[in-house]
């Protein structure tokens, strides 16, 4: 199978996603920039996932830009991430709502852990389909980001519920902030394919 509808489905559900979460936002009922001011924490939860969702749609073009086709098990995979990103919407909005208490955190920490293991489930089925000396499989290497991003959401979780809720916070944006930067691996190899 090729990976047009893949890619056209993938980018539809995180468009839906987005406007949902942006229809979340509520307007202030002043005209005072002073009346922001109880909305910063749902603005700030927006921002975060916002970010969250560019960093996984850029991820996602870039994985199948690497691949030539999918198949069954690549198509669940790839739901299985859409479903743990659908989700966004909500965690978000519960955190915003909740001013950042701790059991809102750490949910919204295990949403952000079950998205990164339902991505590395999608880079292993596309491994499989590719094999082991694929131009994917070259790209991906050992995933030093994706495994850190993941030690870090499990620490993240703890934190917000035994320790505060701001460490968990602080380590799901330094996981933003990972992978903000750039990740070139895949448009390396694929440079050194078309030389």
């Amino acid at each position: 199978m090729t990976k047009g509808r893949l890619e056209a489905f993938s980018d539809g559900v995180i468009a839906i996603i987005i406007t949902i979460m942006v229809l979340e936002l509520k307007v202030p009922h002043g005209n005072d920039l002073s009346d922001l001011r109880p909305l910063t924490p749902v603005l700030l939860s927006y921002v975060l996932s916002f970010i969250y969702l560019g960093i996984y749609w850029n991820n996602h073009h870039h994985l199948l830009h690497a691949c030539t086709q999918v198949d069954g098990r690549i198509l669940w995979a790839n739901l299985h991430l859409l479903f743990w990103l659908s989700l966004f919407p909500f965690v978000t909005h519960w955190i915003g709502e909740t001013g950042f208490a701790s059991s809102p955190v750490a949910v919204y920490g295990g949403v952000l852990l079950m998205a990164a293991l339902a991505y590395t489930v999608l880079v292993r089925a596309l491994l499989a389909r590719h094999g082991a000396d694929s131009l994917l499989a070259r790209a991906i290497g050992s995933d030093l980001k994706g495994n850190v991003s993941i030690a870090c959401y499990v620490v993240g979780i703890a934190s917000s519920l035994a320790v505060s809720r701001w460490l968990g916070l602080a380590l799901y944006t330094a996981v933003a902030l990972i992978w903000l930067v750039p990740d070139l691996r895949i448009e390396r190899a694929l440079a050194e394919r078309r030389e």
